[in-house]
């Protein structure tokens, strides 16, 4: 989509991402009744039994190959409804991974997970995390269950819109920047872009129509219930907050306890909240250049106010000559700045970001161009992970398209203000994104949830996050009358992922017996 190319859509979040399964039975059937409540007519789905067996067959990419090969892992299929209007009609699955609770005399039940986006995978983050559980409290008493949202990697079916040589082609194309009927251009390939997600996503329009956090927060308890679990214990990371606040409005008598990490606020629409994150962005740039600017080996120099020019003196070049790389492909401006945000979203990857500058400055953009795969989830086989395609397919079917111009052009110009370093020197683009064309009508609307009932809620919020930025997360707790936890830093969420034994310890003390931390409490 054209306009994604100047300016970077809301980004997806990651903390580094028919009938039941064949595969063989681990000795644990799970439940032959629901447990907990039922919704009318959705008896066989919540009574449903869950095979688990080998996690091998589900990886769809080299990244969930790699993580569904640790220790202890296992894997299985949830049928549920495609559309829970209709639940004697056409089923699909969602795929499942899990760690067991390492003292099962002590297991409280199952604690969920979702990565963000949206379009994470939660097997992956499940997977990638189960390492960290391992020999602690939450491992101990929990079984630490990760989901793919249906349309998303190891669910069937799959959103699919773009094949991957038309991904790597739609990355290197340098038309966005040529000026030239940029307008319609632009809406022309939004336009296509709706048009191939119909065409080759099976079930088409009632897959895409019934794929948003609606019908996601559906299959979670769903899933509650197949685990055996009478209320749901909860973590959700970035876009993964929505799907927790989404359950607790909807099902709110069935939530035991939710901790929501770098929130989306609710009241945000698609602008509002791509604006509020070209802050975070911008934020979380000018601490990386104090960091780099520290250093003698800095690629922006070693004074922090000339840093953003040095950046853009790097980068613009490749509006109009990409750098080749040695496997044919080359690295345009849009990699080189996706592979900066891409960086951006944890301190730890920061050397790596001014190696790959220093890099870019010498003619080489090797290191650029493998943080924007990290980002796109491209495998070095060259096949991509359904994240974007499903970021952009949840995001349209989710919220009200903006199809005002104006206020589209005007949103970018305030996008590039408040996050300098990723401003292309061109002029905005009023072009309407792909939710302006997408062929089936949304499902929610920006809104406070209505949450009378659920228990305290834990959000915790970082000060510079840069893709969910720290003032959602106090307006997301205030709505769900819950409690902030604020952590010191600069990165994209904290829980069992900042190093903080600060952050970690309180939020296994609310997950295990629900103690939340005292008001006003900070963490480094």
């Amino acid at each position: 989509m054209r306009t994604t190319k100047r300016y970077l859509p809301v980004a997806a979040a990651f903390l580094l991402l028919s009938s039941l399964t064949a595969c063989s039975d681990s000795g644990d059937d799970g439940p032959t009744v629901p447990a907990g409540p039922v919704p009318e007519g959705l008896e066989k789905f919540y009574a449903q039994q869950l095979e688990w067996g080998e996690c091998a067959p589900f990886a769809t990419n080299a990244m969930a190959k790699q993580a569904f090969s640790g220790d202890g892992l296992e894997c299985a299929r949830l049928t549920v409804p495609l559309s829970y209007a209709e639940p004697q009609g056409t089923t699909i699955t969602v795929g499942l991974l899990r760690r067991q609770a390492s003292d099962p005399g002590s297991r409280i039940g199952s604690l969920v997970l979702n990565p963000g986006g949206p379009g994470g995978s939660g097997m992956t983050a499940a997977a990638q995390l189960s390492s960290a559980v391992g020999g602690t409290e939450l491992g101990e008493r929990f079984d630490f269950v990760g989901f793919d949202p249906r349309g998303i990697g190891a669910s069937e079916p799959a959103v699919d819109c773009l094949t991957d040589a038309e991904m790597d082609a739609d990355r290197a194309d340098l038309t966005a920047y040529d000026g030239i009927d940029d307008v319609a251009d632009a809406e022309k390939e939004a336009e296509d872009f709706a048009a191939k997600c119909v065409e080759r996503t099976r079930h088409g329009k009632k897959m895409l129509a019934n794929l948003g956090t609606r019908d996601v927060v559906r299959d979670m308890d769903v899933l509650r219930s197949a685990l055996g679990d009478e209320k749901l214990t909860y973590l959700g990371y970035s876009y993964g907050t929505r799907i927790g606040y989404t359950y607790a409005e909807t099902f709110p008598r069935n939530v035991r306890a939710l901790l929501l990490d770098g929130a989306v606020d609710p009241e945000q629409d698609m602008v509002e909240a791509l604006v509020a994150q070209a802050e975070g962005f911008g934020g979380t740039f000018g601490e990386f250049v104090k960091w780099c600017a520290g250093r003698a080996d800095c690629a922006l120099g070693r004074d922090p106010s000339a840093a953003v020019a040095t950046y853009q003196d790097l980068v613009r070049p490749l509006l109009d000559e990409p750098v080749a790389l040695p496997d044919g492909r080359v690295l345009s401006y849009e990699d080189a700045t996706t592979g900066t945000v891409a960086a951006l979203y944890s301190r730890q990857v920061w050397p790596t970001l001014n190696q790959g500058l220093a890099a870019l400055g010498k003619g080489d953009g090797a290191v650029m161009m493998a943080l924007a795969d990290m980002y796109y989830e491209r495998g070095p086989d060259g096949k991509y992970a359904s994240t974007h395609e499903g970021l952009v397919a949840i995001r349209c079917v989710d919220d009200p398209p903006v199809t005002d111009r104006e206020r589209i052009e005007a949103a970018q110009a305030e996008y590039v203000e408040k996050a300098e370093f990723l401003d292309p020197g061109l002029p905005p683009s009023a072009a309407r994104d792909a939710c302006a064309f997408w062929p089936v009508e949304h499902t929610s609307e920006p809104h406070l949830p209505e949450v009378e009932g659920v228990p305290p809620t834990l959000v915790v919020s970082t000060t510079n996050d840069p893709a969910t930025p720290y003032q959602a997360g106090v307006n997301l707790a205030k709505a769900m009358d819950g409690r902030l936890l604020t952590f010191e830093g600069a990165q994209h969420t904290a829980f069992l992922s900042a190093g903080s034994d600060c952050v970690d310890k309180a939020g296994v003390a609310y997950l295990v017996d629900g103690t939340l931390p005292p008001e006003g409490t900070r963490c480094a």
